[in-house]
């Protein structure tokens, strides 16, 4: 899986190496939340299921879902694409939802997304 690989507004691009103190202190620091909405809480592309013609067949893996920010899973699911088909995706993720890219709250929730995966060195989850 991927690391945290995201701009931060210092410019801290990996959080590889972090000890568990920078972690929480920059998940501390959530940004203000855009739209509440009903969130998957696992949104990366092998959780959403295409029908033969590639039409939305289903979702899979409902275990966190609940209300969060919509950059809750936008984040997630944006960074699923490059992970899952490479680059160029993202954007066109984004167009189809009508928003535009927002980095601070993408990089938040990814950073929260690795968290809660127990992706933070020496704690298991958060």
């Amino acid at each position: 899986m991927p690391e945290a690989l995201s701009i931060f507004p210092n410019g801290i691009r990996s959080t590889a190496g972090w000890p568990p103190r920078m972690w929480i202190e920059r998940l501390r620091d959530a940004p203000k939340v855009d739209r509440l909405v009903v969130c998957h809480g696992d949104a990366c592309a092998p959780n959403t299921l295409l029908d033969a013609k590639g039409k939305f067949l289903a979702h899979v893996d409902m275990g966190s879902l609940g209300v969060a920010d919509r950059w809750a899973d936008l984040a997630v699911a944006t960074w699923s694409t490059i992970w899952n088909f490479g680059d160029g995706f993202e954007r066109a993720l984004l167009e189809a939802y009508g928003v535009e890219s927002d980095p601070e709250r993408s990089a938040y929730y990814r950073l929260l997304w690795d968290s809660h995966n127990g992706r933070i060195p020496g704690v298991s989850r958060v």
